[in-house]
């Protein structure tokens, strides 16, 4: 009888039911959608809720497991011990290959629901939801045939090792994988419509209308993601950076390329008509590459901090990835006549042509950094040998994209549809043009003196006023035809026209991102250095005086460390203690680095050597990173100017759902 009531039992049997339950909203749905039978549509959309709750039994119990030390339950055993702080026995419930697929299920469950729910009734709607379900079928099928944490153990540890060092090392790690997830999981929303407008013979903009907001909602994710991962690697990995184009890391950002790129080209599609194949190609890229870098991350192939190590589920996503293509570039190949465009382009020298050119960009940076990539694999699995793509290859290649990208961010904008009026382009390109000179002449007056940095500023400077421009031009009209103030004017523009103001916000956090990234990767000072015991060392500016080393144990980990004193200018700033953990069983030590936040610079010093008892010195790792905290700075802000645009303009909620259903159910 016990073994009927232990929490495998439990867990498994939700996952099962739930299963069930997306099969049945599957084939309900299909027929419902084929037949038009409102009922059986009704009946899935119930389904679908009901799976969700399913699935979420199945999270509620794993978390039980793992927060009441249930051995018993494999993935406890394997991931968690009894030292652990409760916060991180809440996290590893997605710290291992078995728990992270279950938390995509429930996500995309949760997505799911939701869209049945909240979503308006149109044609596109049951297809949609059919789509949703087939892919919920596969990640719950994998969950519970080929990667099961609800295994049951009949001779269960006393103990288990607890989760990757790295992972439980850094309050990040509560925030990073989901954020990820709920990235990566939004964007199925989009592809199932894509899918259902190209099923119902309906590939114009009716599709695209109704997923704008849950398009810039997976975005905004994927966007929180990659910034909290670069502050993760920054604060965790004790190297002093936050991006190496690590495996991983890259297919983090292709489809964040591929999905930036079609929320703008979407903008074309919508006002003149154009691009409805280039728009379904990268939807369909996008969440392709969502299912391929889950594939690179879980199988094995590449090797990473961020990996997942071996695991059965390689090959079930490599499978399902090309099923995803095969179906999506079919059904695209069957409706071409209804896809391709018939409008042309009437002006390079337009807002849709910068928009065109900018995707093209967007999309071979993404084939370059996915080749760079795969490559050692293909050349390993063909001859046999290991190379690597390093960092090099990388910058060289996306460095320059992103300064043309940067141009046409700017310029972009300002164009009129159709074709620019010459003078109001030179006027427009004078202001920019002179406000990117001015700012490379101060940078190059304080010192930066190398090309891309001084280029980088330049094209900052160029976005700027580009910004400047665009307010200016929606204000100016406003405040002659209103007694009202600039502020009151200005206000009012914001919040009426808040999907337009969002993106300037969105594009101000981008160009703060890149000063950021440009001074910590062009000045960024490094230097490992012998620091004798209260003797100072003199370090860019500071003095720096290691007092004592020191070890602290406490239940489930054992600390070594320096205690740092910094002063500038013979004043005491601040104690610093960079330090290694080593948790529980666990053989891999997790540096955990102290840094100085400053709005110019960081100061971060991480131990390059060992404490040992009598020591008379420590050796640390000195790091001076220029701007870096404005890359995290500027991420915040891309992601409030993306809520910004999400938010609803007062009183238009009743006439948006209208328009959709109206368009839905129109011909394009």
């Amino acid at each position: 009888m016990n073994d009927l009531l232990t929490l495998s039992t439990l867990g498994g049997g939700a996952m099962y039911i739930a299963l069930a339950l997306a099969v049945y909203a599957f084939l309900s749905g299909l027929i419902g959608a084929a037949r038009r039978d409102a009922r059986l549509q009704t009946s899935a959309r119930l389904a679908a809720v009901a799976a969700f709750l399913a699935v979420t039994v199945g999270i509620v119990v794993m978390e039980v497991a793992l927060l009441t030390d249930d051995f018993s339950v494999e993935y406890v055993a394997q991931q968690s011990r009894i030292d652990s702080p409760t916060w991180v026995k809440v996290v590893t419930l997605w710290a291992a290959l078995e728990g992270s697929i279950l938390l995509w299920g429930w996500l995309l469950a949760g997505y799911t629901a939701l869209l049945a729910i909240t979503a308006p009734n149109t044609v596109l709607r049951p297809w949609a939801l059919v789509v949703m379900q087939g892919v919920l079928i596969f990640f719950l099928g994998t969950t519970i045939f080929a990667a099961n944490p609800f295994t049951h153990l009949p001779n269960p540890p006393l103990d288990g090792p607890g989760p990757n060092a790295l992972l439980q090392n850094h309050w990040m790690m509560a925030v990073h994988p989901v954020l990820m997830y709920l990235g990566f999981v939004g964007l199925t929303v989009p592809f199932a419509y894509a899918m259902a407008a190209l099923i119902t013979r309906l590939p114009g903009q009716a599709w695209m209308t109704q997923t704008r907001r849950w398009t810039l909602t997976g975005w905004g994710f994927l966007t929180a993601a990659i910034i909290a991962g670069g502050w993760w690697s920054y604060e965790v990995l004790g190297w002093g950076g936050y991006w190496a184009w690590d495996p991983v890391e890259n297919v983090s950002f292709l489809p964040w390329l591929t999905a930036t790129a079609f929320i703008h080209s979407v903008q074309v599609q919508e006002r003149r008509r154009m691009l409805k194949g280039w728009n379904l190609l990268l939807v369909t890229l996008t969440f392709a590459l969502t299912i391929l870098g889950t594939f690179l991350t879980r199988s094995g192939i590449v090797s990473s901090v961020h990996a997942f190590g071996d695991g059965p589920v390689g090959p079930i996503f490599l499978a399902f990835f090309i099923l995803v293509l095969l179906f999506s570039f079919g059904l695209i190949a069957l409706r071409w006549d209804q896809v391709r465009d018939r409008a042309e382009l009437d002006d390079p020298v337009s807002r849709e042509g910068s928009i065109l050119l900018a995707n093209i960009l967007f999309l071979a940076l993404a084939f370059a950094v996915l080749l760079g990539t795969i490559f050692p694999l293909i050349v390993e699995a063909i001859t046999g040998d290991k190379v690597t793509v390093g960092a090099p290859f990388f910058d060289q290649v996306s460095v320059p994209v992103f300064l043309i990208i940067f141009l046409l961010m700017g310029i972009g904008p300002l164009l009129p549809w159709r074709k620019a009026q010459e003078q109001t382009l030179l006027r427009n390109l004078a202001w920019m043009a002179g406000t990117g000179l001015l700012f490379a002449l101060v940078a190059f007056l304080f010192g930066v003196n190398r090309v891309y940095p001084l280029l980088t500023i330049a094209v900052a400077g160029w976005n700027i006023a580009s910004l400047a421009l665009l307010i200016h031009g929606a204000i100016a009209p406003r405040l002659k035809l209103t007694n009202r103030s600039a502020v009151q004017v200005f206000r009012q523009y914001a919040f009426e026209s808040r999907r337009r103001f969002g993106s300037m916000i969105v594009h101000f956090g981008i160009i703060v991102i890149a000063l950021g990234v440009t001074g910590a990767s062009g000045y960024r000072i490094d230097a490992q250095m012998r620091f004798d015991y209260n003797v100072p060392v003199h370090f860019q500016g500071y003095d720096l005086i290691a007092r004592d080393g020191y070890r602290e144990e406490v239940p489930g980990r054992v600390t070594i460390g320096a205690i740092v004193d910094v002063e500038r200018n013979g004043t005491y700033v601040t104690t610093l203690r960079p330090r290694i953990n080593s948790f529980g069983q666990s053989q891999m030590d997790a540096p955990t680095p102290d840094v100085l936040y400053r709005p110019m610079h960081d100061l971060y010093l991480s131990l390059a050597g060992d404490v040992l008892p009598g020591q008379e010195f420590v050796v640390l790792r000195v790091v001076q990173s220029p701007l870096v905290s404005w890359i995290w700075i500027g991420g915040l802000i891309a992601v409030i100017g993306t809520v910004w645009a999400l938010l609803p303009r007062p009183g238009r909620q009743r006439q948006r759902v209208t328009a959709a259903k109206g368009v839905a159910r129109a011909h394009d």
